[in-house]
């Protein structure tokens, strides 16, 4: 009998450690990357994934539908600034994460989807649950991976999380087959690393381009920033408020840029666009110059674009390449990364007076001046802003608010002043209704100090309800805000100002919120006056688990200002005055 050296048992043992399966490489990955949490629902095709979960300390929160677990992963990744991971089986599992994963991809949120799929020898066959998923998410990623064999896993993995947190962030999805899942392979986790060549490019301005832009700013008598989402994910904050400081530049900010630049600040304006402050509109329209920082100049911040800014140079700074001129044609574009690039323009911004501006803008401050004040006339009716602005003077403007979309996400914008980046968490590209139940319990694990409330519409919020079982399977202190006004309420809008008053299938009934929530073995409660407000969010703030309130507001309520689809900028639909007299705020 022939004998084995020393040498062969040591390599022998050395592969007993680290022959892993598929399955194990995938827990592997994750935890090397620092991934503590993952949100998901197991099936079929990704159970050898399940099975191997229990030999691995990453916690795992099981979802009540595959689109919550995704805007999970969504929230986590926009409250802590981290990359989210959600995880679904084949078929139905996956596609039902494709609204998450649309919503992170228009937000540029980073999270990393892994799913399950059927064995490598049935794609194609039309087999049990199997669908394309890697075609259909491929306009909604950045990048995405089939992966049929188990030493392709851990590099998938480890180039899907560079390529979703590197330049402008996003998502990315990994499928993963089954046989892959179950197979054995050596795990080396150095040689997994991305490689140089799949790195994203890096740009940076040429010097020549930011002194054009210096000279722009420094002989600029009537300029505005345009803060958007780019300031967050740079974190730009303390440079962007430098720059504006110096120069005395007031700052207009985009839906997802609120929180980049303190509410609070002197030179702050507050939001642009269709619902944003009228002074803010008529700024940008009446100045001569535009500087975006790290914002795309999508249709809701710009109106008709023949019209926008007309007498404005305008400066972009943005990180992807693809967002220069794709809407407004820009004078001079900074390519790169906002924070380095505010860094070297800083030195170069000259200090200069700009207080004939800054008195005019003030000026037209004149029919929205009830933003500012500390007590809204109580009339008798419960209108929504009542109840945001009750809700920012209770949290101190505080506490990290995750809104749903439609109108309360708007009057959200509007009088929850925002004095912190990633405080205001919202669908704004995509407008997904849901959103906000799932996002919040993501941001309650990413930020398990801070608190978090839930703002959300009747309507939306049954889209994704079930997920109050996660949070009570969880133990987490969600407290929850609907804005319940019996109508699909920004549809209803336009029905009102667009449609003659026809209300298509907008009215929407809906459960007693207060006892669902008791159902859950959540704290419920139902608000109908404004003097209920105030007793009620103390309630639920002194309450150690989640709450629930249930705001009946004022149902024909509408947003204003409001700048109709396609618009001018400037010609904005106002506040009428007869709701002002009476006592509403909005």
């Amino acid at each position: 009998m022939r004998c084995r050296s020393p040498e062969v048992y040591k390599r022998e043992r050395e592969l007993r450690n680290v022959l892993k399966t598929g399955a194990e490489i995938i827990w592997e990955c994750l935890e090397r990357q620092g991934v503590k949490v993952v949100f998901g629902y197991p099936g079929g095709a990704i159970l050898p994934t399940y099975d191997a979960m229990t030999r691995y300390s990453v916690h795992h929160v099981l979802v009540r539908h595959e689109q919550g677990g995704t805007h999970m992963a969504d929230g986590f990744a926009r409250a802590g600034g981290g990359v989210g991971v959600a995880i679904a089986t084949s078929g139905p599992g996956a596609t039902n994460m494709v609204t998450g994963i649309a919503t992170a991809m228009l937000d540029s949120s980073p999270i990393v989807c892994i799913t399950g799929q059927v064995g490598s020898k049935l794609i194609g066959s039309d087999a049990f649950q199997e669908t394309d998923i890697t075609g259909i998410t491929l306009p909604i990623t950045k990048h995405n991976y089939l992966v049929t064999r188990a030493q392709d896993i851990a590099p998938s993995l480890r180039e899907a999380f560079h390529i979703a947190a590197s330049g402008r962030p996003g998502p990315v999805l990994v499928d993963i087959t089954k046989d892959a899942q179950n197979s054995t392979c050596e795990f080396d986790w150095d040689a997994a690393a991305p490689k140089v060549r799949r790195m994203e490019p890096v740009h940076f301005p040429k010097p020549d381009a930011l002194e054009k832009a210096l000279a722009l700013i420094n002989e600029a008598q009537r300029p505005v920033i345009l803060a958007g989402h780019g300031i967050i994910l740079s974190g730009a904050m303390q440079e962007a408020m430098k720059f504006a400081e110096k120069a005395s530049i007031p700052v207009a900010e985009t839906l997802l840029g609120l929180g980049g630049f303190p509410a609070s600040h002197p030179l702050s304006l507050g939001m642009m666009g269709m619902h944003g402050e009228a002074w803010v509109n008529t700024a940008i329209q009446e100045s001569d110059l535009l500087l975006a920082f790290g914002m795309r100049f999508d249709d809701r911040v710009t109106g008709n674009l023949k019209t926008y800014a007309p007498t404005a140079k305008k400066i972009h700074i943005e990180i992807d390449p693809a967002e220069i001129n794709k809407n407004v044609r820009v004078d001079i574009p900074l390519i790169g990364d906002l924070r380095e690039i505010l860094q070297h323009l800083i030195p170069g911004v000259k200090q200069t007076d700009r207080g004939a501006w800054l008195a005019y803008i003030d000026s037209l401050k004149t029919d929205s001046a009830v933003r500012d004040i500390q007590n809204l006339p109580d009339s008798g009716h419960l209108y929504a802003a009542h109840v945001i602005h009750d809700l920012w003077r209770a949290t101190h403007g505080d506490a990290v608010v995750v809104t749903d979309v439609g109108q309360h996400q708007m009057w959200e914008a509007q009088y929850y002043h925002h004095e912190k980046p990633r405080t205001l968490i919202t669908s704004g590209g995509l407008g997904t209704m849901g959103f906000a139940l799932p996002a919040a319990i993501g941001a309650k694990f990413a930020r398990p100090d801070a608190e978090v409330w839930v703002v959300a519409g009747d309507g939306g919020f049954q889209m994704t309800m079930p997920e109050l079982a996660t949070i009570v399977q969880e133990k987490i202190a969600i407290k929850i805000a609907i804005i319940n006004n019996g109508y699909l309420g920004m549809v209803r809008q336009w029905q009102q100002f667009f449609y003659d008053g026809r209300y298509a299938s907008t009215p929407i009934i809906s459960p007693d919120f207060a006892k669902l929530a008791e159902a859950f073995g959540i704290q419920g409660m139902s608000v109908r006056t404004r003097a209920e407000v105030g007793p009620a969010l103390e309630a639920a703030r002194n309450n150690p688990g989640p709450a629930l309130i249930d705001f009946h507001v004022e149902q024909e309520d509408s947003v204003y200002p409001m700048v109709p689809a396609g618009a001018d900028l400037h010609n904005m639909i106002r506040r009428p005055n007869p709701l002002v007299e009476k006592g509403s705020d909005v």
